[in-house]
């Protein structure tokens, strides 16, 4: 691939600059008109206003009925004293709640721009995740420049949800340990580890932000168990299994995981420190402290404890009918994606001129073409590792095991589309990966061939992710404009 660079200054120019364009161009799609619309947005409605009571009560707290109308108007501060019942952690709705600190609550872009950035970072994240598996800056930026501008990416970029900000910090651990991996020495003990270290505190901020991240804490953790264990036998070292797994490996999963409770633990610090969160004081009710063992615990422990029970049970029993509600059988192929917003306008309407009338939507659709070219993918991988132990394959695959598969165990459940933002790195890394390895099956004499393809294959997916911008920023177009986007029936 490096002959695509010219000579060693076209490739260290590349090196130099190409990331930083993705970057730039991921930083265009994502902050472009944030503001728009001055609306709440599907789940903003939850997590925008509990971040704003969050952030000034320490906890968050219920809203007048219909306030949201009144709450886009700028009225921010009509929130009221009494507790409002939330499932979710705090993190991410103190991520959202700093945006709206730093630019007033009034402004639709302060409830955005936090996770806009956590994206943009996320872009940047991915190219280094890719540098070190493929040893390669090109194949990074082709990793950087999908996740660009894949559209489950920008609109979860440009919308206040938690989603985005657990893809965050999931990638943030693995590459942090991918870092522990290339720097693991075998006669170190296991807790002169700093990178793995790292890891537990990210994967702790990530189910910090939502439970499913404790997902990747148990695959990545034991990945982890059975890697130093391979490592021991692949070094020669007698009783292997024993040691590598039994005794460093457990130790090293072991060394994640108090600092990802402690991580968790700390996000509940508003909660814990002030009097007004839901249920906070249920454990001071007479009755309801524990007894005998327990009753050391703190009764705030006590309470936070049965806070997660009750959120616990809203979540395995959350069955409520929605029309926009996807099976996990069908994310990988787009069929159901969420509608986050539609508008329209009849013809002669607030500036609207074409006959049949004006549409301004935003649609969590992915890039047809990354995604499916990503599942084939997915599945040669599969194929790779089963067949042939293939284990870069194996360790790609850790991504979609821990953000997808799960929630194939949940069918009855409500679910969506945009939960798979969580996994998008790591099917964008097995896309990179099935093209690199054809890439490097081609003969010499097929190369130039080769080169074109990929470069086509790129340029087309470029010019759909152009041709769905408008769904994906809400910007007004005419209907039958938007009709001509909504390739099969159900996604619309």
């Amino acid at each position: 691939m490096n002959k695509w660079l010219g000579d060693e200054r076209g490739r260290v120019s590349f090196a130099r600059l190409a990331p930083w364009l993705v970057i730039a161009l991921a930083s265009i799609l994502r902050l472009f008109n944030l503001g728009y619309p001055k609306k709440l947005v599907f789940d903003e409605t939850y997590y925008v206003k509990d971040a704003w009571t969050l952030w000034n009560t320490g906890s968050e707290k219920a809203w007048p009925a219909d306030a949201n109308p009144l709450f886009e108007a700028g009225n921010a501060n009509i929130f009221m004293s009494e507790a409002s019942y939330v499932v979710h952690p705090p993190l991410g709705k103190w991520i959202i709640g700093f945006g709206m600190w730093l630019f007033g609550p009034e402004n639709p872009l302060s409830w955005r721009i936090s996770i806009a950035i956590l994206s943009i970072a996320s872009v940047g994240l991915l190219m280094l995740v890719a540098k070190m598996i493929f040893k390669s800056t090109v194949w990074a930026v082709v990793a950087g420049f999908l996740l660009a501008i894949d559209g489950t990416a920008i609109v979860m970029a440009r919308t206040g949800l938690l989603d985005g900000m657990l893809m965050f910090f999931v990638l943030l651990a693995f590459y942090f340990l991918l870092r522990d991996l290339a720097d693991r020495d075998l006669t170190k003990l296991v807790w002169q580890r700093p990178w793995l270290l790292a890891a537990g505190l990210a994967l702790g901020a990530a189910t910090s932000v939502k439970w499913s991240g404790i997902y990747f804490l148990a695959v990545f953790g034991l990945y982890v168990v059975i890697s130093e264990a391979l490592a021991r036998r692949d070094a020669g070292q007698k009783h292997w299994a024993l040691v590598g797994i039994f005794a460093n490996g457990a130790i090293s999963f072991a060394l994640m995981v108090p600092i990802a409770f402690l991580t968790y633990l700390a996000s509940w610090t508003g909660w814990l420190v002030t009097a007004g969160g839901y249920d906070r004081s249920w454990a001071d009710t007479a009755g309801n402290a524990a007894t005998g063992f327990w009753s050391f615990v703190p009764t705030s422990l006590q309470s936070l404890w049965h806070y997660h029970q009750s959120a616990y049970g809203f979540h395995v029993g959350l069955s409520t009918p929605h029309s926009y509600s996807s099976n996990a059988l069908t994310w990988l192929i787009g069929l159901r994606p969420t509608s986050f917003f539609y508008e329209s306008l009849t013809e002669g309407q607030n500036g609207c001129v074409t006959a049949g009338g004006c549409s301004s939507a935003i649609t969590s659709l992915g890039n047809p073409v990354i995604w499916v070219s990503a599942t084939l993918a997915l599945i040669a991988l599969v194929l790779l590792f089963i067949l042939r132990k293939d284990r870069l394959a194996g360790l790609i695959l850790l991504g979609v095991l821990a953000g997808y598969v799960p929630w194939l165990f949940f069918m009855n459940r409500t679910v969506f589309s945009f939960y798979s933002i969580a996994f998008l790195p790591w099917m964008i890394l097995a896309l990179v990966y099935a093209i690199k390895l054809i890439w490097n099956s081609l003969p010499e004499s097929k190369r130039p061939l080769g080169q074109k393809v990929i470069a086509g294959y790129l340029t087309l997916t470029f010019g759909v992710s152009l041709f769905f911008l408008p769904i994906w920023f809400g910007t007004w177009i005419p209907f039958w404009y938007w009709q001509i986007h909504m390739w099969i029936p159900s996604w619309i």
